[in-house]
């Protein structure tokens, strides 16, 4: 059976699982490592040595034949160079590709947007001059999910979303990418309240790279097991809302 291990400061991993589970059968193992929430307000010297400890953890305790940083925040301010180990980064080639207006915005944590790995990885992907890249603090829309809203206050969500991304109606911006893998929750709201803007969501992308990796796989069925650094009973209640009444586990880092 083929072993995963997936991990984020909360519930965005399993935007990225649920797209894992629909293209291949496998073993996950989900860690929401809520003690050091939120990763997209910390440098990267913090975030390299959380990202480095809680790798070596996963390794040590449950000898996955994959690791998924399923974080932007990290995937685009540090290295990983194990072929064992996938990270998240903004879908551009996409964007690129199916922007009309040539105006792309990246939604993303406060981190992300302010690092030089997201400017490497912009001027990695070649665009052309005619081409505007827009980066866009979704911190507060990110919260809105860790925090359950999105589930139990859509007016309030709504509120957020407007009030945040104002930049959407001032610009003729046609493609979004949701760079946080919380967004994707978000993502029915935010189609709502922008009908002429493409939202992406990099899951599949990830699902897929993954697919690609997995030689062999007799794998008939999906199975989760869940972990968290932080608070085991209100993330399961979280959970219990969003319809996964999986155990959720103590794991100390």
């Amino acid at each position: 059976m083929v072993k995963i291990a997936v991990f984020d400061s909360g519930l965005g991993s399993l935007s990225i699982i649920k797209e894992i589970q629909k293209i291949c059968k496998s073993e996950i193992i989900y860690l929401a490592d809520q003690k050091n929430y939120p990763y997209g307000v910390k440098s990267q010297a913090q975030l390299r040595i959380i990202i480095q400890k809680t790798i070596k953890l996963l390794e040590e305790k449950f000898k996955p034949d994959f690791i998924v940083v399923a974080s932007n925040t990290p995937s685009l301010m540090l290295n990983f160079v194990s072929p064992k180990i996938i990270d998240v980064k903004p879908p551009l080639i996409l964007a690129k590709k199916i922007s009309k207006t040539k105006q792309v915005g990246i939604l993303a944590t406060k981190s992300s947007i302010n690092s030089k790995g997201l400017l490497q990885y912009i001027k990695k992907n070649n665009f052309s001059k005619s081409f505007k890249i827009f980066k866009i603090n979704g911190i507060n829309l990110i919260d809105l999910v860790e925090s359950g809203k999105f589930l139990t206050n859509k007016k309030y969500c709504i509120k957020i979303i407007k009030k945040d991304l104002k930049i959407l109606s001032q610009y003729p911006i046609d493609v979004i990418t949701l760079s946080s893998t919380h967004l994707p929750f978000l993502r029915s709201l935010l189609q709502k309240e922008f009908l002429h803007i493409q939202f992406i969501d990099p899951g599949r992308i990830v699902a897929q790279k993954i697919k690609l990796k997995i030689k062999q796989n007799n794998t008939k069925r999906n199975s989760l097991k869940i972990y968290t650094t932080g608070n085991t009973k209100q993330f399961q209640i979280k959970l219990i809302k969003m319809g996964i009444k999986n155990k959720v586990n103590f794991l100390s880092t």
